[in-house]
């Protein structure tokens, strides 16, 4: 475990594309694809119903007073993300095959992270509560926000169509509430076991991946796709994370935030959550488009978490306001 921590690429990542390569050799095919389909909609919905455990409303709303910094925070998200992601059409075909530059797009519809954000507001030393409630009121909105996007802008399985609503609701909105409801119950054994079911929810995404690119590979993915491609495609994602980085500092700095609340804006208004993304492409796209969708959102986690990280060991050998070091927890 010691080793894996000081590997420079996500331990989580490299098992995510262990699933991709699994996948490659061994894809489910037929009656097993069937099967392998029901398990991932079941996946998809214990992770949204965990998540419903795990957010308390008290958290949600404990940092409503920072309005002006919230707000900057969801126009990064779910405004500036998806014209940024509208502008990508302009490099296909020369740089962004179509499939990948739908993969962009959808990249930019969906919320922040939660855990990576507050994370790293905390090792920068910025304001952390802040960052809690953002990030948690990103993905709340997110469940909504997302698909309506995406249908917006994309017209995913046909537009935002009645099926596509009947499919959000069951498998990403009824279990987060069903998740809200049992927290006053369930929310205690949550927290005693989180490690344990950290391994539920990591398992479950991973079961996603491999369901997705199974379906993928079976369309004949891969022959979609070369080098070249791979690499504009991580070169695209490095200049959308810088766009938004630099975006977020500067409009925080103009606005008068201090240095705690900009980086709390920053590192919130910046990510793109892995965790939300898979299962909602699993929901909003037919099966063998979720492969190249969810490509393009697997290489910007890798790539936000590095950045993120060399920035926050930057911010946090810079000085603390002690007004905001009060606020953080231990």
């Amino acid at each position: 475990m010691s080793l894996l921590r000081r590997l420079p690429f996500d331990p989580y990542l490299l098992a995510l594309l262990t699933m991709v390569a699994l996948a490659s050799l061994l894809p489910a095919r037929g009656s097993a694809a069937v099967d392998v389909g029901y398990l991932a909609n079941f996946a998809i919905g214990l992770l949204f119903f965990l998540y419903g455990t795990r957010l308390s409303p008290q958290a949600a709303l404990a940092g409503a007073r920072h309005w002006r910094l919230h707000l900057v925070v969801l126009l990064s998200t779910f405004v500036l993300f998806p014209l940024l992601g509208l502008a990508s059409g302009l490099l296909v075909p020369w740089m962004l095959t179509p499939s990948l530059q739908v993969g962009l797009m959808f990249l930019c519809c969906l919320p922040s992270t939660v855990q990576s954000s507050i994370a790293f507001t905390s090792i920068a030393r910025g304001n952390v509560a802040a960052a809690l409630c953002s990030a948690s009121a990103s993905n709340l909105i997110g469940i909504i926000a997302t698909p309506l996007l995406v249908s917006l802008f994309m017209g995913a399985k046909g537009g935002f169509s009645a099926h596509a609503l009947e499919d959000i609701v069951e498998q990403l909105l009824a279990p987060f509430v069903a998740g809200q409801l049992l927290r006053p119950w369930v929310g205690g054994f949550i927290q005693r076991n989180k490690s344990v079911l950290g391994l539920v929810d990591r398992g479950s995404i991973l079961l996603v991946v491999y369901t997705a690119f199974s379906e993928g590979v079976v369309a004949g993915i891969w022959h979609q796709l070369s080098l070249r491609d791979l690499v504009l495609l991580m070169i695209a994602n490095g200049v959308l994370l810088a766009l938004v980085l630099g975006a977020t500092t500067i409009a925080s700095r103009m606005m008068g935030f201090s240095r705690e609340d900009e980086i709390a804006i920053v590192f919130c208004g910046s990510k793109k959550s892995l965790a939300s993304g898979l299962p909602m492409a699993n929901v909003l796209f037919a099966g063998s488009q979720v492969g190249l969708v969810v490509l393009p959102l697997m290489l910007f986690h890798q790539i936000q978490l590095m950045v993120c990280a060399t920035l926050a060991r930057r911010y946090a050998a810079g000085p603390a306001d002690p007004r905001i070091a009060a606020n953080q927890p231990t």
